[in-house]
């Protein structure tokens, strides 16, 4: 299993908490309620996803694993009162998607962005994907340049690496039980580290509610164990335009900043750090982020106005 070392020290964290608190349970809150989702067949599957729908153009927001589209919530109408049309989509098995399919990497899931984008007829677009969706943003881009206009790449997990056996023990015991979901979003809530939203309570209830659902949390654990060497493998190969952004206490990496520095010239791409946020920026401080994300969205969307026709591919 190819989990990153900074997730399974993180999972041990958790369930040494667990054990500690007792608190091996389920929540049984009322779900969040979400705009109903509209569908599109994708490859074996369905996917799930909410346009806000105008002829600006188009972003394409894909959520980490382990959570759903609704991980936009706070961005997604101020880029949409800017003038884009936004659109995210739950990853395959999780959230409104279909459960089984037959590949849930990161280069599949940018299959996923690329079928939405030619049905939804709007493209090109720019692709923001967080942690592990940040390796689909770049494949989408590395499959089809022509329809991928930049990324944005929030709290990106890009690369394996080595982990301890206490760490992977942790994490198979944790995803080992009827207790799997709890230990999943005790682990989920541990990615903010300075502050929660107000309706975190409702956000984490609504992704509770879901992982309890038959096949979520196996399509999960399979994800997890997925190597992303092939994705890492990509990096030097790409030329869209990126944005990077990551918190600075962002918890599954050992040293954010050295991740962020390491990524951004790999891909030639501009780095935004985020004082004091964890693994989502743009649900934790999404204020910080809006002004440097729509300079780079409203930049690309211009200099495609000027460049029509450019090819960065490989």
């Amino acid at each position: 299993m190819h989990a990153t070392r900074q997730f399974r020290r993180r999972a041990g964290a958790t369930l040494l908490a667990a054990l500690a608190l007792g608190a091996i349970a389920p929540v049984w809150a009322t779900a969040m309620a979400v705009s109903p989702a509209q569908f599109l067949k994708s490859g074996d599957g369905r996917i799930a996803y909410d346009d806000t729908g105008g002829s600006g153009p188009l972003v394409l927001a894909i959520p980490g694993m382990g959570d759903l589209r609704s991980q936009y919530r706070f961005i997604a109408p101020e880029l949409a009162a800017a003038g884009f049309r936004v659109v995210t989509l739950d990853l395959r098995g999780h959230g409104d998607t279909s459960v089984q399919w037959n590949d849930y990497s990161a280069h599949a899931i940018g299959r996923d962005a690329l079928t939405l984008i030619a049905h939804l007829g709007a493209g090109p677009a720019i692709i923001l994907g967080n942690s592990f969706a940040a390796g689909s943003a770049l494949w989408a881009a590395h499959d089809a340049p022509a329809q991928v206009r930049g990324v944005v790449l929030l709290g990106p997990v890009v690369r394996d690496a080595p982990s301890s056996w206490f760490a992977r023990f942790a994490l198979r015991l944790g995803f080992a039980g009827p207790w799997r979901v709890w230990f999943w979003t005790t682990y989920w809530n541990s990615l903010f580290p300075t502050r929660t939203p107000a309706d975190h309570a409702q956000a984490r209830a609504a992704l509770n509610a879901k992982l309890h659902e038959p096949g979520r949390m196996e399509a999960l654990w399979t994800m997890i164990g997925l190597s992303k060497a092939e994705t890492a493998a990509l990096l030097p190969e790409s030329r869209v335009p990126a944005l990077i952004i990551m918190g600075s206490l962002d918890p599954d990496f050992t040293d954010p900043a050295e991740e962020a520095r390491w990524l951004t010239a790999s891909l030639r791409a501009r780095l935004l750090m985020v004082e004091g946020a964890g693994h989502y920026p743009q649900v934790e401080m999404p204020e910080k982020i809006l002004p440097t994300l729509l300079d780079f969205l409203k930049e690309q969307h211009a200099e495609a106005r000027q460049n029509p026709v450019t090819n960065r591919g490989p």
